[in-house]
Parts: C-alpha cells; structure tokens; sequence
C-alpha cells in the first residue's frame, strides 16, 4: 500500500494508515520545539522549491487557474503560515503560571500544552494546497501526526502535495489519502484526536456524526453567506474596487468571498456601474485572460447557470461583465432587482455572481444580516468610527476585514474560524496551537500545606469559618 491512496483503497487500507500514524506519535509523544520548528523550515523549504508544480497541477484541476493567484494563495499562504508558526512556537509551548484559589494560597498551578495525537485533515478543492497545509502547520507546530484527506476534484495537486510533502518530511509521514464520498465517510470515522472540516455546511452534520463514533473533536470551518455591507456616503468607487475583485479572486470560489452586497436602496444602481467599472479594469477580457480562473468542474458550472436563470426567472437584472469564454471561464454576473424568494440570496453562491441588496437604514441592514445564519466572514465599508462599532457590536461573525475583503484570513496572529452555521472552532496562530494542543491542568501542593481541613470530620471551627467566609452564612 502506498502513502497516497488510491479510489480503490479500502476503509481497512485508512485502518492501517492512521495505525502507523498512531504508533509514530507513541513512539515520539512530546516532539520539541527544536523538531517543531525543523519540520516547519522543511515544509517552507519544499513549498519553494515545489511552487512550479503545485501551480501546474492546480492548473490541470481547475481546467485553467490563475497562476498568480495559485502563487499567493496555495503557496505563499501556508510559507507565511509556517514562518509565523515557526517562529512563535516556542513561547507557545512554555507552561503558564495560573493563580491558585485563596483557599489554596502556597501551592502552585499552571497549564501544560500536551499534543493531543493524530489529526485528521479534510480539505477542499478550491484551495487545495492552503487548506491542507494550513491545518497541518497548525497541528505540526501542537507536535501532533496528521493525515489528509484531499478532494475527489483535485486529483493532480493531492499528488503534487504528496510529493511535497515526502520531500519535506519523509515518504509516508503524512499521508494523503485520495477518494470519494465512500473513503471520505471512512477517513471520518477513523479514531482521531482531532479533526478539521473544511467544506460544505449541508456535509459537515455527517462528519460530526462519524467523529461522534470516536468523541472525536472537531473544528469545522464551513463558508456561508458573507455579506459585504455598504455605509451611506461611503466611496462606492472603492467598495467597488475592493468587492469586485473578491468575487472575482478564484473565480469567487472561496469560503470568505463576498456572498453578496447590502447597499443604500438609492446607491443601487451606481454602485452596481462601479461594481461593472472595477471588473472591467481588473479584468479587460476576463472571458479569456489567463488571469482569470474557471471553474473547477462542469457540476459546479451547471449550479451557477441554475442560480441565474431562477433569479431571472423571478424578474432578476443580470448584467455581464465579460464574454462566456472558453472552458468553465465565466463573466461576472452583477444581480440586481432581487427578491427573496431568489435562490442566490439563500444558497452559498461560491462563483463570479454579485446580488446587490439595498437597505433603507443601518438598523434594516443589520437586522436583514442578523436574520440569516451567521456567516463566516463580514466586510463593512465607508463607515465612521460610531457606525463601525454599531456593526460589530451588533451582527455576529467568523472574522471582519473593514474597507476590504478576505485579507484577516491572510494574517496568520489571528485566529480563523466560523460562528454558527459558519462553522465552529479556529485555527492560525495562538489559536490554532492551542486548537489541536490538550491544555492540561497540573496543581502542585506543598508538603506543608494543612490539607486535613478539607477533610472529615466535619463541622470544625476552621471549616464552618470558610463556609461563612465564601457562602455569607453558616450552613
């Protein structure tokens, strides 16, 4: 049996897979900071060196995508990830002092951070290199084994990434596994320590169910609806900018695109000119640039196709912004005239469409926001210091970039994560450490320390003090 699996690998192929990832943690529990951070130098050593192909092989899934954008997301993303990691590691692990209860004044008590074990990986197809490295670099840097489970559509970066990896860490030392619904349901239900999700929300109940099996825990990073809200007054001219090329990055496939835009009723149809100037700028000839990605397969083609055609259908304006193209290159579609019965406004669009909604006041947008599963992402724009702290304090959220789109994601101090339907759990940084680590409490007592008290009999004096001491009575 080979590090990668193929379609034809059983479940009993994964069973032994994760044993030999379980008994290459027993054999080293407790990696230290110094193995830590050469396992991270390897992996930002071979993801420069393997840049070239991992591109090509994204470029042969995908059926054409955007070099640069291969470059900066899928390489560039997990080097900053691993630097960042690296270098913070070990004060990560240092155990922290915590103060003991009163009642326990002299002893001493402080957090450990244990690696938990073997952490699964699931990732996704549209950025199949960052959201299995991210992970990973994550649960290297706890000192956990991990094993991966690429996308059935990615077949040519699962084993790029294969390669890169054996390169890095040595043949088989994290796996990645390869397969359909039949394995991925396999690789789910395998005892791990912990388990990252990174997928689609209707999938993510069956992964917890499966996980369930074992009490595994997970982290689920899911997408959603991720509104880009507009202030009154606001630059539209630079909204636009900004929010145009988040749906156009990737072809808009990416968890944290801006789902849709909440606009001023009476800015509509400007906004919507900017929206078609900006991508006009971006992209000349978007229909036929290499620098624009298609979409990764015809099934996904087909669902933006039966997106549109309902709005339509229920009196939607489309306009386009570009050819068809060639392939699975598709326009921009800006969207206006929406109703809510549209299916663009409750499905996870995930492509170059753009529904523009217009709001009558700050309180009708945040309630509109606040009425839908809470997304993974929000993008305020143009607001003043006032109205900004109304928007936080008043929607939920997995992150926020203010006057932009997506780039909190890409600042790897900060924690990344959904809320809700949007998911559950963070990784990057801090957080991501402590994610995949077991803080483990270790309370020390001294040998002086008159302990008895605690214990029968009952009723002395110095116990009866305590209790009218905390409770404020005798009891």
């Amino acid at each position: 049996m080979s590090a990668t699996t193929s379609d034809e690998d059983s479940p009993a192929d994964l069973v032994a897979l994760f044993a030999r990832q379980r008994s290459a943690f027993m054999a080293v529990p407790l990696p230290t900071a110094r193995q830590r951070r050469a396992r991270l130098s390897a992996l930002i050593t071979a993801l420069q060196k393997h840049a070239d192909s991992l591109c090509e092989a994204m470029n042969a899934d995908f059926g054409g995508r955007a070099r640069f954008e291969s470059l900066l997301s899928d390489v560039l993303g997990p080097v900053l990830a691993a630097r960042h990691a690296r270098r913070h590691v070990r004060s990560w692990m240092r155990p922290r002092k915590r103060p003991t209860e009163l009642l326990f004044l002299t002893n001493r008590a402080w957090v450990e951070y244990q690696p938990k074990g073997v952490v699964g990986i699931v990732a996704p197809w549209n950025f199949p290199v960052y959201l299995a490295l991210g992970p990973l670099i994550a649960a290297i840097a706890a000192g956990n084994r991990a094993m991966i489970k690429g996308s059935e559509y990615a077949p040519h970066t699962n084993r790029a990434l294969q390669q890169l990896l054996d390169d890095a860490l040595g043949v088989g030392e994290v796996p990645v596994i390869t397969g359909g619904v039949d394995i991925g349901r396999a690789f789910t239900g395998l005892p791990f320590d912990h388990l990252i999700f990174t997928g689609a929300p209707a999938i993510a109940p069956d992964v917890m169910r499966n996980a369930a099996t074992h009490l595994t825990p997970v982290t689920l990073e899911l997408g959603g609806k991720s509104p880009a809200l507009v202030a009154p007054g606001a630059d539209l001219s630079e909204a636009a900018r900004c929010i145009a090329h988040g749906k156009l990055f990737n072809a808009g496939q990416i968890c944290v695109a801006p789902d849709y835009a909440l606009v001023p009723e009476a800015d509509v149809e400007r906004f919507a000119q900017a929206i078609a100037f900006a991508a006009e700028r971006l992209l000349p000839s978007a229909a036929n640039a290499d620098d624009y990605t298609h979409i990764i397969n015809d099934r996904q083609n087909d669902r933006l196709t039966a997106l549109i055609d309902d709005a339509i259908a229920k009196g939607a304006i489309v306009r386009y912004i570009g050819g068809t193209g060639v392939g699975r290159r598709r326009p921009l579609a800006i969207v206006t005239n929406v109703r809510p019965d549209m299916r663009l406004l409750h499905d996870e669009i995930f492509g170059p469409i753009l529904p523009i909604v217009g709001y009558r006041d700050l309180e009708g947008a945040m309630a509109y926001i606040n009425a839908h599963p809470r997304p993974l992402a929000l993008y305020p724009f143009g607001f003043d210091p006032r109205s900004l702290r109304r928007v936080l304090d008043g929607t939920h959220s997995g992150g926020v970039t203010i006057n932009d789109w997506g780039w909190h994601v890409f600042n790897h101090d900060l924690p990344f994560g959904g809320i809700g339907q949007s998911g559950m759990g963070t990784y990057h940084g801090v957080e991501g450490f402590r994610e995949l680590s077991h803080a483990r409490a270790i309370f020390r007592r001294h040998r002086g320390f008159p302990v008895g008290l605690f214990r029968p009999p009952y009723g002395r004096w110095v116990q009866q003090l305590v209790v009218r001491i905390y409770l404020g009575r005798k009891h």
